[in-house]
């Protein structure tokens, strides 16, 4: 206690960046003190207590993973909010808010300048990550963002008549570059989202739709699809949305906006043109999709209207819900809101009119029942999942929802089994493995059989039996080839098999000049996959500068950054700088040498020899001094 008090952080006013936490030499702060601070990004739902509640709130020091700093605790013992000092300059540069005690925004300051230049949304709050690089208060691009939150910044864009926000989720040429998409595709797609950026505030003024009362209520649009590698401008795979809806609803009357193509880039999902607001009973007559487009060939347009009155009613009361499960606190309130959810949404695809929705909605209630009863906080939704697989076994043409179903069930009654009390781990992994097969084996055409399949091969790599494992891998790509997890699976393959083999490896270095592991004939060579958000991998970072210090030009290591954007992957460096050559090709997991050699988790790291030979596939920073040692001799 007594050093974690000794860091003396008082409560100032650093200019527009509002209250922070600086040093000085003062007492601690009070918790009244710490609770009249307040994200800096407006659209954040946090506990926030009456001046009642606050009076009997406390704060206390804390030191989490060797962070300093505050917890701010209701009268119940709540978490209210979190304060740390990441650098240990005594300066506090994560200011953590909360929502029923789970953490659902933070500002970071991440070049640690007591100003924030980073904004996240966690948890039930969400995926967004915003930079402010130049720490004005606004978020200037996103590093993460998902399809719905985009539509749902594109309506408020509307509302405000933002261009600037709007300019955020739109398509850029860099972006283009980014996901590898090349000639007439690129071409167009630049066209649309140029035109888009320059007509929309003409368009957000004219439209009557959305204004500044206009709430986002649901995305609405089919399972996203991939748009393989194929030559045809399209250099590597593409996760695609087309004609995805925005629904809104404004003092009870509901409409739609039209989003169009959306395309998954490195930095979260982006739209790929004009919006356009459609309101209750009006035609909506999309364009044609960029991608899908013979999908909809032949589509009568009476098929694009919006949804009839009732299912209005019941998606307001579905978004109704929603809020209230964000607030809610006791497991009898949280068991009560989920089953209600299930009944909404059965009652949704129920009443769809169109054939191809209603499965977008039971997929919708399976994942509910089933994150629900991963969780305990809905037992009874494993119950409901086996009653809603046997409704669909049984009934013609619905064996794929029944996979579907089937996959969240297995799944759901893994997780409650590992959570339950005295559980016998070996039991019940050796059960989820035999369930894997039975499931592969009942539906070996599923897409979620490839998904069961990777779990299989993950199992039998990781206790030892790589041939086994190579089997799985080999089955993914023979059943499911034009599967992102095919490639994923041929490199794992690629990997197991590495061992006494030379390895080819190259790729761009972070400063644009190539990185060829072939240079580096003669040393022994460490190759670490790793990323600024993989902690373990930033830990073993010290244990390897060590032993590069000890044994010096017989050394070497290649870094293989796998972050979604090479500015952070810079900005880490900058702050931390490594002496060994950093490769960054875009993409992450699914970048292009993360896929040919098949890399799964993070940290994984690779020994090569003198002669450029794999010596170990898969070496841990407790064995690399013992290895190390051993070829070094």
């Amino acid at each position: 206690m007594r050093a974690a008090r000794n860091l003396m952080l008082a409560l100032t006013t650093i200019g527009a960046a509002g209250l922070v936490f600086g040093l000085a030499a003062a007492a601690d702060p009070t918790a009244a003190e710490a609770l009249r601070l307040a994200p800096i990004q407006p659209d954040v739902n946090y506990d926030r207590p009456t001046a009642a509640e606050a009076a009997k709130c406390r704060i206390e020091p804390v030191t989490q993973d060797g962070k300093r700093g505050w917890v701010v605790l209701s009268p119940s013992g709540v978490v209210l909010r979190r304060f740390l000092d990441t650098n240990g300059d005594k300066v506090v540069d994560l200011w953590c808010y909360y929502s029923n005690g789970i953490e659902v925004y933070r500002d970071i300051d991440s070049d640690f300048n007591r100003r924030a230049d980073q904004y996240r949304w966690l948890n039930l709050a969400g995926t967004r990550w915003g930079l402010d690089p130049n720490e004005d208060q606004i978020i200037d691009s996103w590093r993460e963002i998902s399809a719905e939150e985009a539509t749902a910044e594109v309506v408020a864009a509307l509302a405000s008549r933002d261009v600037a926000r709007f300019r955020r989720v739109l398509l850029t040429s860099e972006d283009l570059q980014a996901v590898g998409l090349r000639g007439q595709r690129a071409t167009e797609l630049q066209e649309k989202s140029a035109s888009a950026a320059a007509a929309f505030e003409r368009m957000a003024a004219s439209q009557k739709l959305v204004n500044n009362r206009t709430v986002w209520t649901h995305f609405g649009g089919s399972q996203p699809g991939v748009v393989p590698a194929d030559g045809d401008g399209v250099t590597t795979d593409l996760l695609v949305y087309e004609n995805v809806v925005a629904m809104v609803e404004t003092e009870g009357k509901h409409g739609q906006v039209y989003i169009g193509t959306m395309i998954r880039t490195p930095g979260g999902w982006r739209v790929a043109g004009m919006p356009q607001p459609v309101e209750e009973g009006q035609a909506q007559a999309p364009e044609a999709g960029i991608f899908f487009a013979a999908h909809r060939a032949n589509v009568p347009e009476s098929e694009t209207a919006g949804p009839d009155a009732k299912t209005q009613q019941l998606l307001a009361e579905l978004e109704k819900l929603d809020e209230q499960s964000v607030r809610a606190q006791t497991p009898e309130e949280i068991a009560r809101l989920t089953e209600r959810r299930a009944e909404l949404l059965e009652q949704i695809a129920e009443a769809a009119d169109e054939a191809e929705d209603r499965p977008l909605w039971y997929r919708q209630l399976a994942d509910t029942l089933s994150a629900a009863a991963q969780t305990g906080a809905y037992p009874a939704g494993i119950e409901r999942l086996k009653a809603l697989e046997a409704r669909f076994a049984a009934a013609a043409g619905m064996q794929e929802l029944a996979a579907y179903v089937k996959f969240r069930r297995l799944t759901a009654e893994y997780a409650a089994s590992l959570a339950a009390e005295n559980a016998n781990f070996p039991k019940i992994q050796t059960q989820w493995l035999e369930n894997l097969r039975s499931y592969v084996e009942e539906f070996p055409n599923s897409p979620d059989t490839a998904e069961a399949m990777l779990q299989l091969a993950l199992a039998e790599e990781f206790a030892g039996q790589d041939d086994d494992a190579k089997g799985w891998y080999g089955k993914i790509v023979q059943q499911f080839p034009d599967s992102p997890t095919a490639k994923k699976a041929a490199g794992a393959v690629t990997r197991l098999d590495s061992v006494g083999k030379v390895l080819d490896l190259k790729g761009s270095g972070i400063h644009g000049k190539l990185v060829d592991l072939a240079q580096y004939r003669k040393k022994v060579v460490l190759i670490q996959f790793w990323s600024t958000t993989c902690e373990p991998a930033l830990n073993d970072m010290e244990q390897i500068k060590e032993l590069l210090a000890r044994y010096g030009k017989d050394f070497a290591v290649i870094g293989i950054a796998l972050d979604h954007r090479k500015e952070d992957v810079q900005s880490y460096l900058k702050a931390h700088p490594l002496p060994w050559a950093q490769i960054y090709e875009p993409g992450g997991l699914e970048s292009r040498l993360a896929n040919e050699l098949g890399i799964l988790t993070l940290p994984t790291m690779l020994l090569i020899d003198q002669k450029g030979k794999v010596v170990n596939r898969n070496v841990h920073i407790s064995e690399l001094a013992r290895e190390l040692k051993a070829l070094l001799r």
